[in-house]
């Protein structure tokens, strides 16, 4: 770790200088904290004499912890600092206006305006004002001339209320992610001793001081120094980038940091450090994120160069833990709280790798931007061509058919029109591009992760949730997801029997049950207790690991107290402990006895640890001699039958090491773990919960398919998974166990295979005694899986530290907030508050419908889109003037962006998204049967408007709007034309909230409040813009006829859209559909490889890039064909080319880097290249085009 400023603190004895009384500043106690090992022991020595030495001067007792009185606490506070590291600022309102006044389009309405403003106060005589043309003259009145300037003044309000409703959108939506943020931090809590209880406090509430107990899976929130610790292994790769476990204990390495993990064992440590004098907070301050005001998310192409040049300007290798907490404030993206990797080591190659997926675009915003952006071409081509259209017409009429000359009085005149027809340009502009699409999905996605708070689901990423959507297969855990996580041993075989139900005391030889529960009592963690229930008639309580409680619980239905041998043999007094990890499988705690012999209690699965026993105990409470043919027997009539009803079978077990043959060596575990006399073997009971099995049956009709993987053994787990309904009696799926599964996708040379994954996974349902690699492995395995023509997209839940590397290579992972480790939740998209299964199949739900709701703004949108760019266009060819006013336009593109996205973008989801399989990554966004909805309800919104426009003074027996002078007054007629086009709109959005062809467009209308009060708030608003709204949005007060007249018309379109949806879709085949994904092809991996210093896919960006990948496709394959010449010229064998441009293909996959610029090409941008990067470098492509690095 880099010494910061501080290290060169005296660590002065202390002196009257204390803070408050405590005995050691906060400087001497940071200065500690950055020595390591040998140093950090010799200091401790020297200042405090020991870790006793340390509690006192802290006022804090290693056993009782702290008294707890907030009196003492808050002094704490003072005196040491919060355990809080302080957010960024959140961006004000006014920096959010100022972003949102960046968009292009609005800057070029803003120029317009004020141009025409100007030119507006300018009058030429009125002599003059005849020489310039028909359409300058013939004003009638002269106040209308002095009302020239009100366009221009109305353009710029409408673009204040755009940014001002932009801006808001931002604020609330920002609001909500801080508010998210704190609720996860709020949901982290430790487990800390004061006044001698060990209780669970918030993170934030942990102070110097304090003795917490870590165990493993926890990720560590403050500094401190180890009291007392067991096996203690500690990931610190988060600081230092070194991917080895540390081994921590009192005389070797007692300095504990936050930001690391524990990998094995527990402990107990005294908090020394918390907040912004960790060393987590040390570097927080260094990097500046606490107080320096980055460019925020959105900013993303700065973002992007900012990244590009800091990873040249320094390392980050030590401060690769950077998390969330440093972007709380930021968007989506900004949840993602993932460590920056260093570039050290194949370990942090391989979590880079892992990490890719998690940055990519969701699939939803990469079909929408694509889209977005063809939409803004069409838009920007038509806007042209209507400016186009109309300065021609103008110059033509005036020039050449009137035959006047340009004359300097006329020429602002002129001017005045050309800054017209510019603003009609750009108003088409505006409306064509659909920049309320990006607001459409955040909305959505934020109001989902709102709702999905109550449905247990806290989500960390926002794309998890749309993805969701997506998922076509679910992989997860048994224990505590699919099952309640309530063990209870209900069967046991002990003394040479088998009781089917837990046998009376009296029935068990005393001498067998008093080492039978001291053993439970000693090896299980102290911090695994039964608690009494919280009500009368309650069951009793269970505090930490269940499988132990459920131990615990049978030493309890066996009469005897495990608490009194706990308070006679405490924690300090255990000899060694061997904790359970997934390697071992066991848990191990050796006593040393008052003779000087030393006794070893183990417990683990059944099948592992019974090959370690030598003996087992008989029924006159004697050892007696258990061989192979023995265990078999037993694994037969004893351990299947239990597993086959769903139990999880442990065996308890023990060895006595006699004093004459002096200390063992403990770390030679092969050989204290043997020799072991075997007590008892129990089935524990974990109920289904009752509600899994109906949720299961909903995720098969949905066409997601369930698998279990499990550590437990197969029959156990094939038991439970045909209560679950994963396995159906008559099924031809299969049940592998890990060894069988792993032999099946190996090679002969041990490698794994695709191939042989791909004949695997379709038909496999249940993995059991499964490793943590294993559920890697097969979640890999399925993703990278091309057998089906759909890419899988898969979710799998997690509790483990182990799973950390299954969540985040699955598209969703899944974290239990109950028993999962900070470990599991850190690497998870989603966090289940209740651990429930029942609860993913609502975030199923709830990620359909983000992408129904985005479609559903899509069609509406894209209807208006489509109507509102050919009337400006054909109207403005026609008639130089567009029917839609700057300012009219500027209102439906308010309707149909903002308030369309709020209203559709909040329709509550309902069971019947469930019916239907998951859409897939390359479903169109827009399917044929919307392609229908917008084109159908297109031509009639067209045919109405022109009929209006052409024909509509003679129906109304009105003046004529068409034609009229530069600033003439509002007619009747273009404010019927305008009034029915918004009606038209009002009610089809009415026919929007229907996707799939549906008929009954008002189903559950009144579900969705939101949308109810915004369809009626924007009618009302309508009326007062058309009775009082005046010159500056161009209109005139209509009499009632006129307004049933536009209403009817308005209505009309919900009765189209019924003829519509009786036209079948299957008739139109010349309908396209539009939105598509990237496809798969389409992305090389090697290209995915840039994301690396990339937060974002820039979707538009990658269009450029695709030619330069296939420029170096072809160079690659040139390379292949001079390498097959060369091996045949050179005699050396065919296939050793061939087999090389295999093994180098898939090396690219990892190894090729794209920079940016589209000029050239790199392997490997980063300077530290790993060995594997030259070697598949030089390999691969002797055109090698070297990087700036």
């Amino acid at each position: 770790m880099a010494n910061n400023s501080y290290s060169g603190v005296k660590n002065s004895m202390v002196e009257a200088n204390h803070d408050g009384e405590f005995g050691c500043t906060l400087k001497d106690l940071r200065s500690l904290m950055e020595l390591r090992g040998a140093e950090a022991i010799s200091k401790i020595g020297e200042s405090y004499e020991d870790t006793q030495g340390l509690c006192n001067r802290l006022k804090t007792s290693p056993i009782d912890g702290l008294s707890g009185q907030p009196a003492d606490i808050e002094k704490r506070k003072t005196v040491f600092g919060e355990n809080l590291i302080p957010p960024k600022k959140p961006k004000t309102f006014l920096q959010l206006v100022w972003e949102a006044l960046q968009d292009v389009t609005l800057i070029i309405l803003e120029v317009a305006a004020i141009v025409s403003l100007g030119l507006s106060f300018y009058k030429p005589p009125d002599a003059e004002r005849e020489n310039c043309g028909r359409a300058a003259g013939g004003v009638e009145d002269e106040n209308e001339s002095e009302a020239g300037w009100i366009e221009g003044a109305a353009i710029l309000l409408s673009v204040v209320c755009v940014v001002l409703v932009t801006a808001f959108n931002d604020w609330s939506k920002e609001k909500q992610f801080r508010g998210l943020q704190s609720r996860i931090e709020q949901e982290q809590k430790f487990t800390v001793v004061r006044g001698g209880q060990v209780i669970q406090i918030p993170v934030a509430e942990i102070v110097v001081g304090d003795v917490a107990q870590v165990k493993y899976g926890d990720l560590l929130p403050a500094d401190g120094v180890l009291i007392q610790g067991n096996d203690l292994k500690i990931d610190e790769s988060s600081l230092t980038g070194e991917s080895d476990h540390v081994k921590k204990t009192q005389e070797k390495d007692p300095m504990l940091l936050s930001g690391t993990h524990v990998m094995e064992g527990s402990g107990k440590m005294l908090v020394t450090a918390v907040g912004v004098n960790s060393q987590t907070g040390i570097i927080f301050t260094l990097l500046g994120s606490a107080e320096d005001d980055d460019e925020d998310e959105e900013e993303k192409k700065k973002e992007k160069e900012e990244k590009k040049k800091q990873r040249k300007s320094y390392d980050i290798s030590q401060v690769s833990w950077i998390k969330g907490k440093q972007n709380n404030a930021q968007d989506g993206a900004a949840m993602e709280m993932q460590p920056l990797n260093s570039d050290e080591g194949a370990d942090a190659e391989e979590k880079k790798k892992s990490n890719l997926p998690k940055k990519e675009k969701s699939v939803l915003q990469g079909k929408l931007t694509k889209l977005a952006v063809q939409i803004g071409k069409a838009g920007l081509v038509m806007s042209a061509i209507t400016v186009i259209i109309l300065v021609v017409l103008f110059v033509v009429d005036t020039f050449w058919i009137q035959g006047l000359s340009w004359v300097k009085e006329c020429t602002p005149i002129y001017i005045q029109f050309f800054v017209k027809f510019f603003i009609i340009g750009v108003t088409v502009l505006v409306v064509a591009v659909p920049e309320g699409l990006p607001l459409a999905v955040t909305i959505s996605l934020a109001y989902s992760v709102k709702k999905m708070m109550k449905d247990n689901n806290l989500v960390r990423h926002l794309d998890a949730c749309e993805t969701m959507g997506n998922a076509t297969a679910i992989c997860s855990d048994k224990t505590g997801t699919l099952t309640m996580n309530r063990m209870t041993v209900v069967q046991a075989f002990v003394a040479e029997k088998h009781y089917k139900k837990v046998p009376e005391p009296e029935n068990i030889p005393s001498s067998i049950l008093d080492i039978l529960i001291l053993g439970i009592a000693v090896n299980c963690a102290y911090t695994t207790k039964i608690m009494p229930p919280e009500k009368e008639g309650g069951l009793p309580r269970q505090v930490g690991n269940k499988t132990e409680c459920a131990l615990l619980g049978f030493s309890n239905d066996l009469k005897r107290d495990y608490q009194a041998i706990r308070t006679e043999i405490p924690e300090e007094k255990l000899y060694k402990v061997y904790t359970f990890n997934s390697v071992r499988k066991s848990m191990s705690t050796v006593l040393k006895m008052a003779d000087g012999s030393y006794r070893m209690f183990s417990k683990g699965a059944s099948e592992i640890l019974l090959k370690k026993c030598s003996k087992i105990m008989t029924a006159n409470g004697e050892s007696k001699v258990f061989r192979p043919r023995d265990r078999d027997d037993m694994v037969k009539k004893v351990i299947e039958p239990m597993a086959s009803e769903g139990l999880r079978t442990i065996c308890l077990a023990y060895r006595d090491f006699p004093a004459s043959e002096g200390e063992p060596d403990w770390d030679s575990e092969n050989d204290i773990l043997t020799g072991l006399t075997c007590l008892s073997v129990v089935g524990i009971e974990d109920p289904v919960r009752p509600e899994v099995p109906d949720a299961i049956r909903k995720c098969q009709r949905a066409g997601i398919t369930v698998r279990m993987v499990t550590g437990d053994n197969i029959n156990t787990a094939r038991a439970i998974a045909t209560k679950c309904g994963i396995l159906l009696p008559g099924d031809d799926f299969i049940c592998l166990e890990g060894k069988e599964f792993n032999r099946r996708i190996r090679n002969e040379k041990g490698e794994i295979e695709q191939e042989r994954i791909d004949k695997i996974w379709p038909k496999l349902r249940v993995l059991a005694r499964s490793s943590p690699t294993d559920k890697h492995t097969l979640v890999k395995g399925i993703i990278d899986s091309t057998v089906l023509e759909q890419r899988q997209v898969v979710a799998v839940t997690g509790d483990g530290t182990n799973d950390g590397p299954a969540l985040k290579k699955a598209d969703v992972g899944f974290a239990m907030g109950i028993a999962g480790t900070d470990v599991a939740k850190e690497a998870s998209d989603i966090i289940l508050t209740d651990d429930n299964f029942s609860s993913i199949v609502k975030a199923v739900m709830w990620g359909r419908n983000v992408y129904d709701s985005i479609s559903k703004f899509l069609q509406f949108q894209l209807t208006v889109n489509v109507v509102a760019v050919i009337v400006a266009f054909t109207g403005a060819c026609i008639t130089q003037d567009s029917p839609l006013k700057a300012v009219q336009m500027l209102w439906v593109n308010l309707i149909m962006d903002t308030f369309a996205s709020l209203a559709l973008a909040t329709e509550p989801p309902t069971e019947a998204l469930l019916l239907r399989k998951p859409y897939g990554r390359n479903k169109p966004l827009i399917s044929r049967t919307m392609m229908k909805n917008i084109l159908g309800q297109g031509v009639y919104q067209l045919i109405i408007i022109f009929t209006l426009l052409f024909a509509g003074e003679k129906l109304f027996d009105i003046d004529s709007g068409r034609n009229t002078p530069l600033h003439a007054p509002p007619s009747e007629h273009y404010t019927i034309v305008f009034n029915t086009f918004v009606l038209m709109q009002l009610f089809n959005e009415i026919n929007a909230r229907k996707i799939h062809g549906e008929r009954n467009v008002f189903e559950g209308i009144f579900n969705n409040l939101i949308f109810c009060s915004i369809v009626f708030g924007t009618f009302i608003i309508q009326i007062v813009i058309v009775q009082f709204g005046g010159k500056p949005f161009s209109c005139v007060s209509l009499t009632i006829d006129q307004w049933l007249w536009c209403t009817f018309l308005g209505f009309g379109s919900l009765l189209w859209g019924q003829v519509i949806s009786t036209v079948p879709t299957s008739r139109l085949k010349f309908l396209k559909t539009a939105g598509h994904g990237t496809q798969k092809e389409e992305i090389p991996d090697y290209e995915l490889e840039e994301l690396d210093d990339m937060d974002e896919i820039d979707h538009a960006e990658r269009e450029l890039r695709r030619g330069q990948i296939l420029w170096f496709r072809g160079l690659n394959r040139i390379q292949t064909q001079m390498d097959v010449v060369s091996a045949f010229q050179s005699g050396t064998s065919f296939q050793g080319a061939l087999r090389r441009q295999a093994s180098n293909s898939s090396q690219q996959q990892h190894d090729v880097t794209n920079v940016s610029s589209p000029t050239h090409v790199a392997f490997s941008t980063t300077t530290t290249a790993t060995a594997a990067n030259t070697a598949s470098a030089t390999v691969g492509c002797e055109c090698v085009f070297s990087s700036s690095a």
